[in-house]
């Protein structure tokens, strides 16, 4: 490696542990959070649950009583001297076509999985106790992509693996595009992290929790609303439970 390229090498890993540094401040703040936000979600869900359950029930026999009502009706229609069977163009289900995109896909995920999956295997590692820790959330982390990410995403992991930083941070391949490539992943990462913490900070329960001086206070609302919509199910649904 040429003297010139080294600064680049030592920038390039300085950002990256820098990048991963502020992955796990927000993957820390995001656990906090949900973890907050679970709590008193709990506490809500123990003072109204029979409310909860009573609103399920008293909905979905709503629903019921709706079908039934519109199968009658149709019924009754059908019985009508001028009625005729709608005609119209079938639709024809595609659900059973092949679609070429995504078999391809699926082949091109399975190819980047199993690749990816060899590389850094713990059995890989199993004279180095730290490595294979490292190695064991690394497939892990590549499972979870595998079974429900993008194929975009599954194809950064894989370059971000076989760059050297998934395993051993000092060992940052020397190939310019391997180095990029390790990069928008951590790029990637860290904005789908901050994306999901400003979902769980906007959640109306978080906001409660953190504007309401007594946030328990917030289950009286809830009482209320409960309160009127079991009144209106109550009603519209008295003659089914005579």
């Amino acid at each position: 490696m040429s003297k010139q390229n080294l600064p680049n090498t030592k920038n390039s890993l300085q950002e990256q542990l820098s990048l991963k540094a502020q992955i796990q401040a927000l993957k820390d703040d995001l656990q906090t959070i949900e973890q907050e936000t679970s709590v008193f979600e709990a506490k809500l869900r123990a003072i109204l649950i029979d409310m909860i359950i009573e609103e399920q029930e008293l909905s979905d026999l709503y629903r019921r009583m709706q079908k039934a009502k519109k199968q009658k009706r149709l019924e009754q229609k059908k019985r009508g001297k001028n009625y005729k069977e709608p005609v119209g163009i079938k639709r024809i289900s595609k659900s059973n076509e092949p679609n070429p995109t995504s078999k391809e896909e699926q082949k091109e995920k399975k190819r980047l999985y199993r690749e990816a999956m060899l590389h850094v295997h713990p059995d890989k590692f199993s004279m180095n106790e730290d490595k294979v820790d490292l190695a064991t959330e690394v497939t892990s982390k590549l499972i979870e992509i595998y079974n429900s990410g993008s194929l975009n995403e599954l194809q950064l992991f894989h370059a971000h693996i076989f760059s050297g930083n998934a395993i051993d941070v000092a060992g940052i391949d020397s190939n310019q595009s391997s180095r990029v490539s390790d990069d928008i992943y951590l790029i990637r990462e860290k904005e789908n992290i901050e994306q999901q913490l400003i979902q769980a900070k906007n959640r109306p329960t978080y906001i409660v929790l953190k504007t309401y001086q007594n946030p328990m206070l917030f289950a009286e609302e809830l009482k209320h609303y409960y309160e009127n919509r079991l009144f209106k199910l109550r009603k519209r649904t008295r003659k089914a439970r005579v």
